[in-house]
């Protein structure tokens, strides 16, 4: 056999066993026990649990809003990472008082739970994931009202997981980026504060625009700016254009943060 035909073989071959060993999806919902199995023996370590939340942001933006945008940013990360898979995403978080109504839950359709359920899921699930075979778990959030009981969850795990391979990992920049370097793109675009807003607004607007555009109604930004619909912002700039500086300086710094976070001893 020739020279040139036996290294294409090798080749071939090479080829044939990464395909096998890469996961089919970074989600891990589309994955069977097996799939998932096989990816944490071909070297997948990491694994983030994205969290959401189902609240209100205004008359143009639906509901599901953190739910879908934390779900493909996350997907997009662990693409980037290459050793990393997703959890399903946690949809139930605290949005205030439910009765008296205070905060989101002032609006119809937003759903809030007890702080102390919300940090025992965040637990269990990593928890669960721990014992799966991760020895890396990543808890991103994409609303700012819990971003300290991430934190919170994340100290607690590291105390049952001392003595073990496995770490949890709060992840700040993920949502720092939206608040700092995302704005000062915006900014840099000729875009007001008071258009960027806080709460869909330009920028959270444009976010959307960019991951999940049929989630917008953009028949229904005109009037939106008023802070009686539940809107802190001027939305009618927004474009997914906007949108993208947002999604790729978000996925690079979270990216840059988890190897960091990885590498430390612990």
């Amino acid at each position: 056999m020739r020279a040139a035909t036996v290294l294409s073989l090798l080749l071939a071959f090479c080829l044939s066993a990464t395909v096998q060993a890469a996961p089919r999806s970074v989600y891990l919902e589309d994955l069977t026990w097996t799939e998932l199995r096989d990816a944490l023996k071909a070297g997948v370590t990491t694994v983030i649990i994205p969290v959401g939340g189902t609240e209100q942001s205004g008359p143009h933006i639906a509901l599901g809003k953190h739910n879908a945008r934390v779900k493909s940013l996350a997907g997009r990360i662990a693409t980037e990472l290459g050793d990393t898979l997703v959890a399903p995403v946690v949809a139930y978080v605290p949005e205030g008082s439910i009765s008296p109504p205070t905060e989101h839950m002032r609006f119809p359709g937003t759903i809030s739970i007890p702080e102390q359920a919300f940090k025992s899921t965040l637990e269990a699930a990593a928890s669960s994931l721990r014992q799966a075979g991760f020895t890396h778990i990543v808890l991103l959030g994409d609303h700012g009202g819990y971003q300290r009981f991430l934190k919170e969850a994340a100290a607690q795990l590291n105390k049952e997981f001392a003595g073990t391979p496995a770490r949890a990992h709060f992840i700040e920049d993920y949502y720092r980026a939206t608040e700092t370097a995302y704005v000062q793109a915006l900014r840099a675009k000729g875009l007001s504060d008071a258009q960027i807003g806080s709460h869909a607004g330009t920028a959270d607007t444009s976010l959307q625009m960019a991951v999940d555009p049929a989630m917008v109604r953009t028949d229904r930004l005109e009037g939106a700016q008023a802070p009686a619909t539940g809107t802190s912002g001027d939305p009618r700039p927004s474009t997914a254009a906007l949108g993208q500086l947002g999604v790729d300086l978000i996925v690079a710094q979270t990216v840059a943060a988890i190897r960091k976070a990885r590498m430390e001893k612990h």
